[in-house]
């Protein structure tokens, strides 16, 4: 069965080569272009591209050493699969013409039909649209990335790609369209999600928490992290990529680029103090480790409340989550899941923050502003994304299963994911 599916993608990835040789008049006269919004979109495009490898080398410094490279490499080779898959039908699925408010027409802009470098007014006046799109394209290719925290150390390589392609096209774009499309049944409802909080954050720590489940406890859990200079050099390449993530969210050098950009280096540094801190009122060290944590919580908890709030209240917002995710992660510890990297604790609960804090402090229409309608539909929508994304990635989990075992067999694991799937060790 595997070698069959092995024989099918390298099939479909021809055929897809094939394709991509259609001409999309890219070369026509754009009207209305802002060069100054275009290069910071390119730009920012760019950053948000590093916050893969970043966060590769952030969660490869917390396995053990035999699993490093698999556990970095399960991140890493998001970056060619969801950018063919996006291309050829993931941005229809998430911004293409709306069906009932659910999902993109997959035929809108196959294969990137029609995405010119010519703006589309739905989406950015400014910008060619060919940039938005690959803009998006960041956001959906670390999404899957962030779920692998959860199961490092033992699944099977081919079964996560088949998932992350499953996850990105039954999961991450429904979300997208829903909460970032015109037309989308969440946008509609005035939920606010600036730079992917609910979309990215919340559906890939929900994903991590059903994966973990799914796959069951590891046999040799982590003693010792392999590598935390490697978790540091993460920790700050994700950081330097979500200003592209928050502020280029805005789609231009305007304004809302800028409080965006501000809001997330404060919240992040909030964060990052409050956890050293609180860890030791805990009576525990102020750790390299803790402090990494409580960065990329901030960063996570300001992303869908960037561009609406204060630099104050983005630093109470850092504040919180970095709370809340510290006392989830000791309470996650005392139960059997085995989030492997605490995906869970740390972006689906920062997420979850961030999110209800938007419908708190959102600039005229949160509930500091005597607006509730905000609030409620902001606790709706995290109920309903959390249970969908949930059992939804439960049954993709079982589909991908049934077609290519997802977990090593346990003399593989005892070798190591490095060695098993890939046949490389670490030095």
């Amino acid at each position: 069965m595997g070698r069959k599916i092995n024989f099918i993608v390298l099939t479909g990835l021809v055929l897809v080569c094939l394709l991509l040789g259609t001409e999309y008049q890219y070369l026509e006269t754009a009207q209305g272009i802002d060069s100054g919004d275009t290069a910071w979109m390119i730009v920012a495009s760019a950053f948000v591209l590093l916050m893969t490898p970043g966060l590769a080398f952030f969660y490869g410094g917390m396995v053990t050493k035999k699993s490093v490279i698999s556990t970095m490499l399960q991140s890493f080779v998001a970056l060619g699969v969801i950018s063919v898959l996006w291309v050829v039908v993931g941005f229809s699925l998430a911004f293409g013409d709306s069906v009932y408010g659910i999902i993109g027409n997959p035929f809108t802009y196959f294969n990137f039909n029609n995405v010119t470098v010519s703006p589309n007014p739905a989406f950015s006046e400014t910008i060619p649209f060919l940039i938005f799109a690959l803009f998006q394209l960041k956001f959906a290719i670390i999404t899957p990335a962030l779920i692998t925290g959860s199961f490092a150390e033992r699944i099977r390589f081919r079964s996560y790609i088949l998932f992350m392609v499953l996850f990105s096209l039954f999961i991450y774009s429904p979300l997208a369209h829903m909460t970032w499309h015109p037309d989308g049944l969440l946008r509609k409802l005035g939920v606010l999600d600036f730079a992917g909080g609910t979309v990215v954050h919340m559906s890939a720590g929900i994903a991590a928490l059903a994966g973990a489940i799914y796959l069951g406890k590891r046999k040799e859990p982590i003693e010792r992290p392999a590598n935390i200079p490697f978790v540091i050099l993460g920790t700050g390449l994700l950081w330097f990529g979500w200003f592209g993530f928050n502020a280029g969210s805005a789609l231009g050098a305007n304004t809302d680029a800028v409080i965006a950009f501000a809001n997330t280096n404060l919240a992040s540094a909030a964060s990052m103090i409050t956890w050293i801190f609180f860890d030791r009122m805990q009576h525990r060290k102020m750790s390299a480790l803790g402090a990494c944590i409580g960065a990329i919580v901030g960063l996570v908890a300001i992303t869908p409340a960037a561009g609406f709030v204060t630099i104050g209240q983005s630093v109470f917002i850092g504040f919180v989550a970095a709370v809340v995710s510290n006392l989830a992660i000791r309470w996650h510890e005392r139960t059997e899941i085995d989030d492997t990297l605490d995906v869970f604790p740390s972006h689906g609960v920062g997420g979850m923050v961030g999110m209800l804090l938007t419908g708190v402090f959102a600039k005229d229409v949160g509930l500091v502003y005597g607006e509730t309608k905000t609030f409620i539909y902001h606790l709706l929508a995290l109920c309903v994304v959390a249970v969908v994304t949930f059992f939804g990635s439960l049954l993709l989990y079982k589909i991908t299963d049934l077609l290519l075992r997802m977990r090593v067999r346990e003399d593989q694991e005892h070798r190591g994911l490095d060695a098993s799937q890939h046949g490389e060790h670490l030095l």
